[in-house]
């Protein structure tokens, strides 16, 4: 039987964190934080259980919820979606996203994504007959040439993918990138796919700038968002995706058929917790000082880095270090340091390596305080 996805394997996720279980390393690779949720939300969860909020929820998700979206979104960004029709609660970012290509992209059409780029977007394209078109950023990917996205605009261009705040640098786009972005998509039919999960994670006093502030775009976008990333809860897998209403019905037709409905009791639990805006404003300043905790810590170290912008990842240059690949690298720093991080050039074109690792610092002072230690012995 022939493999729709012949070249795809164990993720390289799913692969550090395993050996970093088997050598008893700390596990700074995969995108997870190591401290416990808020007990107020874990008690809204038990609360709603106890309610009776166990069958299913609407296809689009609990109308509280997505009016408190609604309001966060508004209030951040000047732009209000219809709770009714341009909001719907999916399985994490990774549903809505792969609703959202797959409503979309025919085969043959082309999808345009910068890289380095999360591992998700090129297979769901390719399962449905579409092509990547990729274009490679310079190290240490903080910047992004337009002119070549403009390059790569043919015919069959459908859409094409963002991710801001990015991972893995931690780059934050700026007002002129989304100026210049929305320029390169005018007059055109071309979807913008605006992955956003790290909306409320940005440092050193930035703001992130989404592209639903941006109308020019607003009736060829779709952003998608993460309560996981948020409200460190990445295994409830509960995310949210916004578009207008033409672009949600179709989302809707893939989104019934793979899911139907997120669960009820969490999203229950989460209207009720987003009513609080300081639980999302305060993020920024919670991740930061973990972000400072671990770079002191790292100080001494040859390693070197630019401090990350947003996102609660770290990338760390080890040139000074070694010239061995970055996966054999990354796996040496498990086996023989008791460490894992992720290798950035498996995020590259062909594995491109330019000699970077990516650190998440997501975890509890105490974990990042011996993660420090460790790099500093290297």
């Amino acid at each position: 039987m022939q493999s729709k996805l012949p070249n795809t394997t164990l993720s390289i996720f799913a692969l550090m964190s395993k050996m970093a279980t088997q050598h008893n390393a700390l596990n700074l690779s995969q995108g997870f934080p190591d401290f416990n949720t808020d007990p107020v939300l874990i008690d809204l969860v038990t609360k709603a259980m106890h309610d009776g909020y166990n069958q299913y929820a609407p296809l689009a998700g609990d109308l509280r919820l997505r009016e408190n979206i609604s309001a966060m979104i508004s209030h951040l960004h000047g732009k209000t979606y219809d709770p009714q029709n341009e909001i719907t609660l999916t399985a994490g970012a990774s549903e809505a996203l792969y609703a959202s290509i797959t409503a979309f992209i025919n085969p043959g059409d082309e999808v345009i994504i910068l890289k380095p780029a999360y591992d998700t977007y090129e297979p769901t394209i390719r399962l449905q007959g579409g092509i990547p078109v990729l274009i490679q950023l310079q190290a240490p990917y903080t910047s992004i040439d337009w002119d070549e996205v403009r390059s790569k605009i043919s015919s069959k261009t459908r859409m094409l993918i963002i991710n801001n705040p990015h991972n893995p640098s931690g780059n934050v786009f700026s007002h002129e990138d989304l100026s210049k972005l929305e320029e390169l998509l005018a007059g055109t039919n071309i979807l913008l796919l605006s992955d956003e999960v790290y909306e409320h994670i940005v440092f050193d006093d930035r703001k992130h700038l989404s592209v639903a502030a941006y109308d020019k775009l607003a009736q060829q976008l779709i952003i998608t968002a993460s309560f996981g990333k948020t409200f460190h809860t990445t295994g409830w897998k509960v995310g949210y995706c916004l578009a207008p209403d033409n672009l949600m019905r179709e989302i809707h037709k893939v989104h019934q058929n793979v899911i139907f409905c997120v669960s009820h009791p969490l999203q229950k639990a989460l209207a009720t917790y987003l009513e609080e805006p300081k639980r999302y404003l305060g993020l920024s300043k919670f991740y930061e000082q973990k972000r400072d905790l671990f770079l002191k810590g790292i100080e001494g170290s040859r390693f070197t880095y630019k401090p990350a912008m947003g996102t609660y990842f770290q990338m760390l240059d080890y040139s000074a270090i070694s010239q061995e690949n970055a996966r054999l690298y990354a796996e040496r720093l498990i086996k023989e340091n008791g460490i894992a991080s992720i290798p950035v050039s498996v995020f590259n074109c062909d594995e491109q390596d330019h000699k970077f690792l990516r650190f998440c610092f997501a975890k509890s002072d105490e974990t990042l305080e011996k993660a420090a230690a460790i790099l500093r012995s290297i």
